[in-house]
């Protein structure tokens, strides 16, 4: 009799770690995936970043302007994330429009018209990595926030996470939107 209900103790024990084990291996496909969509987003930030930066002395050199595209140089000195980075970016995309649209002689500048083109294509792939990123975490949050996976959640510390526009959609701030 004890051992058949030792047996049935090591059978749920057993049942209870393969679940637990799924799981955590579901967690760590998330997580790997996660980190993979926020380095494509970030190489993509970076490429814009650069592209911009080139375009300074473009524009400088065709414009009567001594301070052009200021929200890159300050860029350079500060730590953001990539949510804070990415609406810096737009600001200096913003700007960078301005200029193609007042100095004439930028639209004929090959040079500047290879980082407008940059910038196009970088568009859409910052768009479907935000979206792909988006994806993931409204999934990882479903998983974290029900039962029974928020048990292993707890256990092995994963936590909601804010989606790309830094929004936490779990938290009582309802004013945290940004634009």
């Amino acid at each position: 009799m004890s051992f058949e209900i030792g047996l049935i103790i090591i059978i749920i024990v057993g049942l209870i770690l393969i679940w637990y084990i799924t799981i955590y291996n579901n967690y760590q496909n998330f997580i790997i995936r996660i980190n993979e969509a926020e380095a494509f987003i970030d190489t993509t930030l970076r490429k814009r970043f650069d592209l911009l930066n080139k375009s300074i002395e473009i524009i400088k050199a065709n414009s009567k302007e001594k301070e052009v595209l200021t929200v890159i140089e300050e860029l350079k000195t500060m730590k953001l994330s990539n949510f804070e980075l990415d609406r810096k970016l737009y600001e200096a995309i913003n700007e960078f429009d301005s200029y193609k649209e007042t100095i004439e002689a930028l639209a004929t500048n090959e040079a500047f018209i290879k980082i407008e083109l940059g910038l196009f294509e970088s568009e859409s792939e910052i768009v479907a990595a935000r979206k792909y990123y988006n994806d993931i975490i409204t999934d990882y949050n479903k998983m974290t926030r029900t039962f029974p996976s928020n048990i292993v959640a707890k256990i092995s510390g994963y936590k909601v996470r804010p989606y790309f526009d830094g929004k936490d959609m779990y938290d009582k701030d309802t004013k945290d939107f940004k634009l």
